[in-house]
């Protein structure tokens, strides 16, 4: 645990902001920042769709490791088909073709690239970047949720900001992907999230796991945030559980996160838990989220987008995050007075983000951890 807690929480000042404790508004999914160096924003979108494949968008005004330049528009365009052939695609926009409207959601991105939403509840994500084309349609089944006011402070003055909106946790999919000129019209389940802030993340957080997913009945949103070792390295635990489109569970401080089956990536260097596991512990009743990772789907230094003199200035900085992100099982086990009542399991898609050097923990050993096995259900 962190020696300096204070200088890294999640707040609970809902004035500040202009929030509401119990209700997300419309307006709060619109642009959140101004473009200036020094900040940066994006719209998440992605889809486990029926047919087997799996969709990633996202809409960013900058490059994540590249928050100090000037707006700087990227597009994001991921997609795992069926037999697990991978295309990932990054493309620069010319600034002058970006827009983000504030009061609600519309980003444009140059001609036929658009994430709109109306009212939080109907979102239509459109973008083409190399070969690849994604036209979806997402439609809320969960209410949009943050938690607390979803503002991560850093600093004494509790003035650097990492800020998260989950606009739809989870959302039913339907629309297309068009790949080497052949058009799949498809559905899924899908989720969108939207993040801003007004500091270069590789200056507040060492690394997090975020994770989301849906099994039977429940909806998971699970993160764990670890601050940079200026603060610290201090936790922010982050989870909310959902059955039939309700919130039965957000409060973090009833919940503990566990890595398991530790290894060393060896393209990124980072320490990688092969599972990693969030309890959530309600009076009676105990919810045991488990991420079990079966392979990779992507495993990149955080500067490989970046043009080639970032990348020299980066490495002169001994600067080296790195982004993975993982497929694998997703169990949800609901334990009632000690017994376990009801196991769901299904595909997920999770990530670790890691802006600092790798570093060992208690929780995270040298030695290859236990790998638990687990059946599909």
């Amino acid at each position: 645990m962190s020696d300096h807690p204070e200088l890294a929480a999640l707040s609970d000042d809902y004035a500040r902001f202009g929030l509401e404790r119990d209700a997300v508004r419309e307006w709060e999914d619109g642009a959140r920042t101004d473009n200036r160096a020094g900040s940066y924003e994006w719209w998440y979108f992605d889809a486990h769709l029926d047919d087997g494949a799996k969709v990633v968008v996202v809409f960013m005004n900058k490059d994540l490791g590249a928050a100090g330049s000037p707006l700087s528009p990227q597009l994001r365009v991921n997609l795992e088909l069926p037999d697990g052939t991978m295309s990932n695609n990054t493309i620069a926009i010319p600034a002058a073709e970006w827009s983000a409207a504030s009061g609600r959601t519309d980003v444009r991105m140059g001609p036929g690239n658009r994430f709109r939403g109306e009212s939080l509840r109907e979102y239509r994500i459109q973008a083409t970047a190399g070969g690849l084309g994604v036209d979806f349609t997402l439609t809320s089944e969960v209410p949009a949720w943050r938690p607390a006011t979803g503002h991560m402070l850093f600093g004494p003055e509790r003035d650097l900001e990492f800020n998260w909106l989950p606009s739809v946790p989870q959302g039913a999919v339907r629309g297309s992907y068009t790949i080497d000129g052949v058009r799949h019209e498809t559905t899924g389940v899908g989720y969108h999230d939207h993040n801003w802030g007004n500091v270069g993340l590789p200056k507040i957080i060492n690394d997090w796991y975020w994770g989301r997913g849906q099994a039977g009945p429940y909806t998971v949103i699970a993160s764990f945030i670890t601050g940079a070792e200026k603060y610290g390295f201090a936790e922010i635990p982050i989870f909310m559980l959902a059955r039939d489109g309700r919130i039965i569970g957000d409060d973090p401080a009833k919940m503990t996160f566990e890595r398991d089956g530790a290894y060393t990536d060896a393209k990124t260097g980072k320490p990688v838990a092969g599972i990693v596991r969030y309890t959530y512990v309600d009076d009676d009743d105990t919810y045991v989220v488990t991420f079990d990772r079966e392979r990779d789907l992507v495993r990149n230094p955080l500067t490989k987008d970046l043009p080639w003199l970032k990348r020299a200035a980066a490495r002169l900085i001994r600067f080296d995050g790195a982004y993975l992100r993982f497929a694998g099982l997703l169990t949800i086990e609901h334990h009632k007075g000690g017994q376990v009542v009801e196991t769901f399991a299904e595909d997920a898609i999770w990530e670790l983000m890691y802006f600092g050097r790798a570093r060992v923990t208690a929780a995270d050993p040298s030695l290859p951890g236990r790998r638990v096995a687990r059946k599909r259900h």
